[in-house]
């Protein structure tokens, strides 16, 4: 049957734009702003924001006592957790998972790991440093941190919408989550994942693909 000049060139068109946009969702990741999120997972005084969000600074220390902060990830895509060391449900299958991450990733210069601890005053270095032996931490590419607990769980619930659990990071308060935040050179959150599944694993590695391209 015969479509006709006009209809064939609307056919082509179309076919054409859908094309053109499937190419733009596979090869860029979403920016994600508080109002992205589950307004549970947001701090009240950030859920309208709608743009521009980026992570905040911070200042931690690692595994070998020394100090970190944002400009040791700066021009860095790194993936973030929040862990502690005595937990014995879903932190070892993260930290499992991050180790696989870290391995694939060894040879990118570009791409780092940080780990929050949210018991540090249980975490203290010594015990961070034989944590991250045990688990195959590589010092270059993986901080695994303890901090002051009011600053580590602000960044959980300001800076990185890690927990839906509200407190205000005092002597009872406790955040447990097994997700895994992806955040590109410029602080911003381009993905969250569920760090003990491990097909949310293998979106994370899809993303990677996408953002480092």
């Amino acid at each position: 049957m015969c479509l006709g000049k006009p209809y064939s060139i609307l056919i082509a068109f179309i076919i054409c734009c859908s094309v053109s946009c499937n190419r733009t969702t596979k090869n860029e990741l979403p920016v994600y702003n508080p109002s992205d999120f589950n307004p549970e997972l947001v701090d009240i005084s950030l859920q309208n924001t709608s743009e521009n969000h980026k992570v905040a600074d911070f200042e931690l220390i690692n595994q070998n006592g020394k100090i970190v902060t944002q400009k040791d990830y700066h021009n860095k895509i790194y993936i973030v957790d929040f862990f502690f060391t005595r937990c014995l449900s879903i932190c070892p299958v993260m930290t499992n998972n991050m180790g696989k991450l870290q391995k694939l990733y060894l040879e990118n210069e570009n791409i780092m790991f940080l780990s929050l601890s949210v018991t540090p005053d249980i975490d203290s270095i010594p015990v961070l440093r034989k944590y991250a032996t045990d688990k195959g931490v590589i010092d270059s590419k993986w901080n695994i941190t303890t901090g002051n607990k009011k600053h580590i769980y602000e960044l959980a619930r300001k800076s990185y919408f890690a927990v839906i659990e509200k407190g205000d990071g005092g002597l009872q308060d406790f955040i447990h989550t097994p997700n895994f935040i992806l955040v590109d050179k410029k602080k911003q959150i381009r993905g969250i994942y569920d760090g003990t599944n491990n097909k949310e694993i293998e979106r994370l590695v899809n993303d990677m693909r996408i953002l480092t391209n």
